[in-house]
């Protein structure tokens, strides 16, 4: 199923346009990239609460981790580096923290305010291997950046 990342993104564009609540921003990037994309069976983010402290935050599917240090699992790497991970296999990943038994792959993009304040990190989980690609990465990216701008 192809994806169409030029609607998803005029979406979000257009409900979030104005907005600077970091959390209000979260649900709604979540709720658009949850239902439009078609390999991502878990989707949320978890913020940075305290330092090298990510706390669940907006999220649709089921039950993830509440609390994940920056030095533990996928999520844990993209926030500690700053870098965006792309997990083929999770069970391959070292040290990766299965919050739910079926995910297969993953996808974790740090995100930044326009201030380079590190909000959090996106974090999309498939029970499909391999799920994500380099065009969903080159899409969220500079959707994120400029969603988040003006996050507080």
């Amino acid at each position: 199923m192809a994806i169409d990342y030029d609607d998803i993104t005029q979406a979000i564009k257009a409900l979030c346009h104005g907005e600077t609540d970091a959390v209000a921003l979260m649900a709604t990037v979540v709720c658009e990239i949850h239902n439009r994309h078609p390999h991502s069976d878990w989707t949320g983010f978890y913020r940075v609460v305290g330092p090298e402290l990510l706390k669940i935050g907006p999220y649709q599917g089921g039950h993830g981790c509440l609390v994940i240090p920056f030095s533990r699992g996928v999520c844990g790497a993209s926030a500690r580096s700053g870098k965006v991970l792309n997990v083929p296999d999770v069970d391959a990943f070292p040290d990766h923290i299965a919050c739910s038994s079926t995910t297969r792959s993953e996808l974790v993009v740090p995100v930044w305010n326009g201030k380079g304040r590190l909000l959090g990190v996106l974090d999309l989980d498939s029970n499909t291997p391999a799920a994500f690609t380099k065009a969903d990465e080159d899409w969220i990216v500079p959707l994120l950046a400029e969603v988040f701008a003006g996050a507080e």
